[in-house]
């Protein structure tokens, strides 16, 4: 049989371009391993002509960010009826918007902490809830734009200049960072994630910045909780494909210590990523995990 050709989109025009091209490469290089015929796309303004051109089979989505995993270019892909992977625009669009995401825990019964929308303005007058509590965009991810507000802050942050003018104030939850891959509906297991501060930017993509512990040396019922509540959540928000459910949890608190803080459509696929190593962990190497996402690809998601 011939080789399926395959589309990676990679780059773009986010905040998490970089991000996107180091994790598309990754992608490309294991489907090309895995025996597909690979053309690797850095998604621009010309995007459809370049679609038009490659001709692929299936389009992998190695894209992140605003205008890549919020539901923009999944509806491209739909209109032009190529065969994607990941999940669709409803889920994409919810489940980057994180207080859209909320309201989706909320109705299936899913624990979280309180957020408010408001402006730069409002944020750099006043409090807009008692500290501690962090500050940050409410589209973007890869905890780009974070500002925590400790208890002992003397005043209220002052933004980037470059931040979008309405952001999210959300209660700050302290205690361990966990996370869950779900893969075709079903959890794969749960990883501890330490770093020496908070999960930043640099924590999460530099060699080094964090480490993983998988699987978590938890108590079982918060382990079997997280991977509870990451399926619950894949379904409540209509994912395909893999999805990615983070938490923080408190051990003081037990169960009710344990909170969702989002859920990814598009977890990434670089080299220190959480969900290849979910999987890696349950058996499937990383060709054959991107081997599975292009056979999973389909339209009407």
């Amino acid at each position: 049989m011939t080789p399926k050709t395959v589309a990676v989109l990679l780059g773009g025009p986010s905040a998490e371009r970089e991000v996107s091209l180091s994790s598309g490469r990754e992608c490309a290089a294991a489907l090309r391993t895995a025996g597909f015929d690979v053309v690797e796309i850095d998604a621009g303004a010309d995007l459809p002509e370049q679609l038009k051109a490659a001709k692929p089979d299936v389009v992998f989505n190695g894209l992140h960010g605003r205008w890549c995993e919020d539901g923009v270019v999944q509806g491209l892909l739909e209109w032009m009826r190529l065969p994607y992977t990941h999940s669709g625009v409803m889920a994409s669009a919810i489940a980057m918007d994180k207080q859209k995401t909320k309201d989706v825990y909320r109705a299936a019964g899913l624990p979280f902490v309180d957020s408010v929308l408001a402006t730069k303005d409002q944020i750099e007058s006043a409090h807009m809830m008692e500290p501690p509590y962090v500050v940050k965009p409410f589209n973007e991810g890869s905890s780009v734009g974070v500002y925590i507000v400790t208890e002992r802050a003397n005043g209220t942050p002052t933004l980037a200049p470059d931040l979008p003018e309405t952001l999210m104030v959300e209660t700050y939850a302290p205690g361990r960072e966990l996370t869950t891959a779900v893969m075709d509906g079903r959890a794969l297991t749960v990883t501890d994630i330490i770093t020496d501060g908070w999960y930043d930017y640099a924590a999460k993509y530099e060699t080094g910045g964090s480490r993983h512990v998988i699987p978590a040396d938890i108590p079982q019922p918060i382990f079997d909780a997280c991977m509870e509540y990451a399926v619950r959540a894949h379904n409540a928000l209509g994912c395909r494909g893999m999805s990615r459910t983070d938490f923080r949890w408190d051990e003081a608190r037990g169960l009710e210590g344990l909170i969702l803080l989002e859920t990814n459509t598009q977890p990434g696929m670089t080299p220190t990523s959480l969900a290849p190593e979910q999987a890696a962990h349950c058996g499937m190497s990383f060709p054959e995990l991107m081997a599975w996402m292009v056979e999973d690809a389909s339209c009407d998601r």
